[in-house]
Order: C-alpha cells, then sequence, then structure tokens
C-alpha cells in the first residue's frame, strides 16, 4: 500500500515522498534503518527518518564528493572513506585505476549488508579488489594513522547519533594526521538554506580553518537532500582545488560520468554572494 514518507527539514518544512513499498525496516546498534520504494526517486536508503541516498540523484552527491579531491590530487595511491557504506563513494574511486588501497571505514556493518542486497546500483563498488572494509568508529579508526592517506572523503550522516564524531575538532585534527604532506580531506558539509545545518557549516568552516592552509567549500543541487544548495567542504595542506586542476588525467580517463565534468568542477568552487561573504579567508 502506497503512503507518504515526511523528511522535515525543519519545524516548518518538509519534503514528501510517496511510496510504494517498504522493502527493509530494522534497527541496528547504532540507528533505524529503512529501504523503501519510491514512484519518483527510485529506492531509498533512510537513516532515523533522513534520507540518505536515492538512487533518482545519488550521483549527483557520490561525483561531487569523489572527483574533486581526486582531480585535484596530482598522484592519489591511498584513499580513505569513513561512512558511505551504501557502496556510492567506493564505486566512484573505482572509476581511478592509480589508485593502489581503498579503506572503507563505516560504523554500522547492518547499513552495508542491506545497501548490498537491495540497492546494487550503489553498492556495485564493494567488489572491487582495492577496498577492504573496516567496522569501526571513524575517529576511533584514525588515531592510529600517521602520515598515510593521499586523500580522506567523510560521507558522514548529519550529526546525530553515531555521526556526531565526525563533526568534532578532535577527529579533523585526526584526519590531519593520518594525511601525507600533501594530503586533502573532502566531506559533506550540510546545507546553509536552513538555520540548524548553516549552524553546522559555519562550525565546520571556523574548525577546519585554524587546521588545514587551505579551506574551500564547493557546492551541488541534490533534490532529495535539500530544497537549495548542497554544501561539500575541501581541506588541503597543498593543494588548491581550481589552480591544481588535473586536466591532462581528466581528458585522459575520460570517464563517463552523468554529473561531474571539468566545467562543474570549476563552477562548484564560485560561491554564491552570500556564501562567499560568510566563508571567504582574509
Amino acid at each position: 500500500m502506497s503512503y507518504w514518507f515526511k523528511d522535515r527539514y525543519s519545524p516548518h518544512t518538509v519534503l514528501d515522498i510517496k511510496i510504494k513499498k517498504t522493502l527493509f525496516k530494522g534497527a541496528s546498534a547504532y540507528q533505524n534503518i529503512e529501504i523503501l520504494e519510491s514512484h519518483d526517486f527510485g529506492r531509498m536508503l533512510v537513516l532515523d527518518e533522513i534520507v540518505n541516498v536515492t538512487e533518482k540523484d545519488e550521483f549527483i552527491y557520490h561525483e561531487m564528493m569523489v572527483h574533486v579531491p581526486l582531480f585535484t590530487h596530482p598522484n592519489p595511491k591511498t584513499v580513505l572513506v569513513i561512512g558511505g557504506g551504501d557502496g556510492g563513494i567506493v564505486r566512484e574511486l573505482s572509476k581511478h585505476p592509480q589508485i593502489k588501497r581503498i579503506d572503507l571505514v563505516e560504523i554500522d556493518s547492518m547499513v552495508v549488508e542491506k545497501c548490498k542486497r537491495f540497492l546494487p546500483r550503489l553498492s556495485v563498488g564493494f567488489k572491487d579488489s582495492r577496498l577492504k572494509v573496516y567496522y569501526d568508529d571513524g575517529s576511533q579508526f584514525l588515531k592510529n594513522k600517521e602520515n598515510f592517506y593521499d586523500i580522506i572523503i567523510v560521507d558522514s550522516p548529519d550529526p546525530i547519533g553515531a555521526g556526531r564524531s565526525l563533526f568534532q575538532k578532535q577527529f579533523y585534527y585526526y584526519c590531519l594526521g593520518a594525511l601525507k604532506k600533501d594530503g586533502l580531506l573532502t566531506a559533506q558539509s550540510e546545507t546553509p538554506t536552513f538555520k540548524k545545518e548553516f549552524k553546522i557549516m559555519k562550525s565546520m568552516h571556523k574548525k577546519l580553518n585554524g587546521i588545514f592552509p587551505i579551506v574551500k567549500f564547493f557546492t551541488a543541487y541534490v533534490p532529495s537532500y535539500a530544497p537549495g544548495i548542497w554544501c561539500f567542504v575541501f581541506c588541503s595542506k597543498k593543494y588548491d582545488p581550481l589552480l591544481d586542476f588535473q586536466n591532462k588525467r581528466y581528458e585522459r580517463l575520460a570517464l563517463k560520468n552523468s554529473y561531474y565534468n571539468a566545467d562543474i568542477h570549476r563552477a562548484s568552487l564560485a560561491l554564491p554572494n552570500f556564501l562567499r561573504d560568510e566563508f571567504s579567508n582574509h
């Protein structure tokens, strides 16, 4: 029987998505997990009643999270993914043959298990032979890593429950230490559309600006996430995502992406005035 799923952005704004059927509903040790079949967004992964990913537009989020850093770093060999249990980030990483090692740290094994079963278009990345999966807290995992990764991608949920530690200043210091001397970090950084999320975004910028010499936001529009801009943060010890874009490697690989391209890479870093004025580094 069809019903309406409500993703509440604020006490006053709700995204209603009509659902055909529930494919899975259960609770892990960390969160409530649902996989729903919708009319317009395809299959959806919902964590604690918040849309985490949909088949309709996941490629926008995953391509931007991966290809912006991968085409900025000149020679990425080792990549760490924190979160990303749906597999979309790893799927995009698998398009880059120069990577030698992909580590994925996901706290909730049930997310991986159910996405492998119900979301095969995303979880295909788990078949990559370069991938090793660790079921652990991302912050705890990084404590023992030093000068190890070229790139860290933090595909975190909202900063509630199990995801809260991935927004703390100590976690960002762990990332800094785990990165090589020219390493870089990207993370989802919520939306400026709503007051609560914009507060999170500003808090991330303040923390990261005191840790990394280069901190920049880039944007995309992901319809199922928020009625407005969705933001990502790019942090680097050395490379600038505009000045150091690896155009030759981009042209050589000729990836068949659905959203990301060289023009989108550059354009995503051009912020609207209200964000530029808020986050410009002087």
